[in-house]
């Protein structure tokens, strides 16, 4: 077996591509990202890292708030699209033909068109270079109930949902096991 070297890069994937909203009802934004991830079990606590530059940035900063759109198939070009055009220059949700739902507990709208909803409250904003981790606590998650089995369980297999690797988007696949099944015992 054989590696090649390559330089130190961003290189762990894959990973979600989501669609972040934020800003108001009245005035949003959603800005597409994909350095985001879960940082802390107890309390749920989730982050986004944003460049400083983006139009996103300063809306989310002042606002303290923002909700993590989980995409799917269906939703892909629309993801593709928010994250090369700027809020400044267009609505992206009208343009995309996206639908603002109110949330619960932030001001800014989720995408109703999104499997599942994460609406956070910034905690921490940690300047590490490029990007700003805003650090978030996960304040509710709003899942659609056409996932939800009959048993109320949450059907990750039914939302056709995309990650992100390289540069490209890819679907993802079949379940092939389940945490602690390496140490199950056999029936």
């Amino acid at each position: 077996m054989s590696k090649t070297m390559w330089k130190p890069g961003t290189f762990i994937y894959p990973i979600p591509a989501v669609m972040v909203s934020c800003g108001t009802m009245e005035k949003s934004n959603i800005i597409t990202v994909a350095w985001t991830g879960i940082i802390n079990s107890n309390e749920p606590m989730c982050y986004i890292s944003v460049r400083p530059e983006r139009y996103s940035y300063n809306i989310i900063k002042e606002s303290g708030e923002f909700v993590i759109n989980l995409t799917s198939k269906d939703l892909t070009y629309a993801t593709d699209w928010c994250g090369v055009k700027s809020g400044r220059n267009v609505d992206k949700f009208k343009s995309m033909k996206l639908t603002k739902e109110k949330c619960n507990f932030v001001k800014c709208p989720a995408i109703a068109e999104s499997p599942v909803s994460i609406e956070c409250r910034v905690k921490e904003i940690k300047e590490l270079g490029s990007h700003h981790m805003f650090m978030a606590e996960v304040l509710s998650i709003n899942a659609d109930e056409k996932y939800i089995d009959e048993k109320g369980a949450f059907d990750i297999s039914k939302c056709d949902l995309v990650a992100y690797a390289n540069g490209k988007y890819f679907e993802l696949g079949k379940q092939i096991g389940k945490f602690g099944y390496s140490v199950q015992k056999k029936k």
